[in-house]
């Protein structure tokens, strides 16, 4: 059964997840079958039974649609534009693609060394966006936003 993770609460490591019939499922994390831990928000895959559900896998399917091209687009903004924050827009954080942005114009009043700064974070973030998996990529950059490394 399909289904999207409502809560996770690490400190019992349980969580709650709403199944496409409407009904609501409890798990433990030790049913969680990806390489990511479980957040809420992640559509899943699950065995139901009961009101527990079992061997909860992450949905390929709703994920794969947007994962890897993102990843791959994020890492080639990042690579070629990332010094003007382009990787940033993509990614939808307009917040701190204008701080790259802005840095990397006005660094030069100052020798250029803020330019190279920005410069040096974006090409650390393009090795970082290559070097995750595709779930990583999904569940960090997209779904639970991380703006920063």
């Amino acid at each position: 059964m399909k289904g999207k993770i409502l809560d996770v609460n690490e400190s019992t490591r349980s969580g709650v997840i709403s199944g496409e019939d409407g009904k609501r499922y409890n798990f433990d994390v030790s049913e969680w079958k990806a390489s990511v831990l479980p957040t809420a928000g992640s559509k899943v895959d699950f065995a139901a039974s009961g009101d527990s559900a079992l061997a909860i896998y992450v949905d390929s399917v709703a994920s794969s649609g947007s994962g890897t091209s993102n990843k791959i687009t994020a890492a080639l903004l990042a690579f070629f534009l990332g010094a003007f924050g382009a990787h940033k827009f993509y990614l939808g954080y307009k917040k701190q693609g204008f701080i790259m942005l802005l840095v990397f114009i006005f660094g030069f009043i100052l020798l250029g060394l803020p330019s190279m700064v920005i410069g040096i974070i974006a090409f650390v973030e393009f090795i970082i966006y290559l070097t995750k998996s595709d779930e990583d990529f999904e569940q960090i950059y997209v779904i639970n936003k991380k703006p920063w490394f």
